[in-house]
């Protein structure tokens, strides 16, 4: 079966096309605040420079967040659409899952603006804890000697961003597949002010 998985929760586009347990397509560009624009563009290039056409699509997995306000709703919106009207599955991940991958003692930082982070541990893809958006300076004191991935220069770290078609398809036995793709909904860790904050 051929999965469509997309990403654009961050500052990526992430596109992935899975045949069973290998990738046949990818896309991973920075193109904040432009995923709205460049996601049908480049699902095109990707299907056709991987020879597939949308009805061999099979299934489709997108990252449910938390992560940009605006940003998690356009895979989310496409996959939505795609699914119903061709009655596909549709699948989802944690957006800080993704970035982790399978790693060990991985912490995820992905910028929540107004000097906090969306942030968990991770180690071999399973969350240690909670989520959380928390300040900078929490985290910077909380760290130990965890591995950080994505926005490490908020905290004065190096920026590392992993291969995200690989992460897809690493976690693939954590895919959650929904009941009904209508109500698939976003993650905003509401609980946190700097989720309403529109990025």
């Amino acid at each position: 079966m051929i999965t469509l998985c997309m990403d654009t929760s961050h500052i990526f586009l992430a596109l992935a096309l899975i045949e069973d347990d290998r990738i046949i397509g990818r896309v991973q560009e920075k193109c904040w605040k432009r995923q709205s624009e460049e996601i049908f563009p480049k699902l095109m290039e990707m299907t056709e420079k991987a020879g597939i056409r949308p009805e061999d699509i099979g299934q489709v997995v997108i990252t449910e967040g938390p992560g940009s306000y605006t940003g998690v709703r356009i895979a989310m919106t496409v996959a939505k659409v795609f699914c119903a009207m061709g009655n596909k599955p549709l699948g989802v991940i944690g957006t800080l899952q993704l970035y982790a991958g399978t790693g060990e003692n991985v912490r995820v930082l992905l910028d929540a603006r107004g000097k906090r982070a969306y942030t968990a541990l991770f180690s071999r893809g399973f969350m240690q804890g909670e989520a959380a958006a928390l300040d900078l300076a929490e985290i910077s004191r909380m760290l130990g000697n965890e591995t950080v991935a994505g926005d490490g220069h908020l905290i004065g770290r190096e920026d590392i961003y992993p291969d995200l078609a690989e992460n897809f398809l690493a976690l693939k036995d954590q895919w959650r597949f929904a009941d009904n793709v209508h109500l698939v909904v976003p993650e905003y860790l509401k609980s946190s002010e700097s989720y309403l904050v529109k990025k």
